[in-house]
């Protein structure tokens, strides 16, 4: 559960590092072994296009304004690809430890929504940290962001205990930047009341 929700959630940040990630792994290393129903992730093929749409992915996503255009196209891309990254991360998991099949529509459905609560909370932040500098720090909240994936992904795999730091971390990054958004909006709202609800 561990290693689904670490990948389910890293896709919500970027989408095709942990589908590279296991494919990658189980392809040319013995440290992941994926069962049958998801093998097609180390086809030379899949891999090739998931580097493709990484790339295009990683570049979009470091521009001002595609951004969050970006954000909006990825709404269903990024809970389909962490629904796949669930399922396929904890039935490896599973037929490690337990010897028991994945495949089955559950951990899909829960890599799904917890792909898309971290996609929205990502798409409502980027906003807030662009307008905080002025658009000169998407491209480096988008690597922090890619960084993380990464680390996370390979934890998930790796180190299951570790997502939990990682989940903390995330939730505590998320409540200061809302908690700035929030502040942005109240700031505005009583600079423009001023002069409406000044004498005269």
């Amino acid at each position: 559960m561990l290693t689904g929700t670490g990948l389910a959630a890293s896709s919500g940040l970027n989408a095709w590092v942990p589908l590279l990630a296991l494919g990658l792994l189980a392809r040319y290393t013995n440290l992941v072994t994926l069962p049958q129903d998801w093998s097609w992730l180390t086809n030379g093929w899949v891999l090739g296009v998931l580097v493709a749409l990484l790339v295009l992915e990683l570049v979009a996503d470091k521009v001002p304004v595609l951004d969050s255009i970006n954000d909006i196209v990825y709404t269903v891309v990024r809970p389909a690809t962490g629904g796949i990254a669930f399922g396929a991360g904890s039935s490896t998991a599973a037929t490690t430890d337990a010897g028991t099949e994945g495949g089955s529509w559950v951990p899909i459905a829960v890599g799904a929504v917890l792909a898309l609560i971290v996609h929205l909370l990502k798409a409502l932040v980027r906003p807030v940290l662009n307008a905080m500098t002025a658009g000169v720090g998407a491209p480096f909240v988008s690597t922090a962001e890619d960084v993380t994936s990464v680390t996370m992904s390979l934890a998930a795999i790796l180190l299951p205990v570790l997502v939990l730091f990682f989940l903390v971390g995330l939730c505590l990054f998320f409540w200061w930047a809302l908690r700035r958004r929030a502040r942005r909006r109240a700031a505005r709202r009583h600079g423009y009341a001023g002069p409406v609800g000044g004498p005269g």
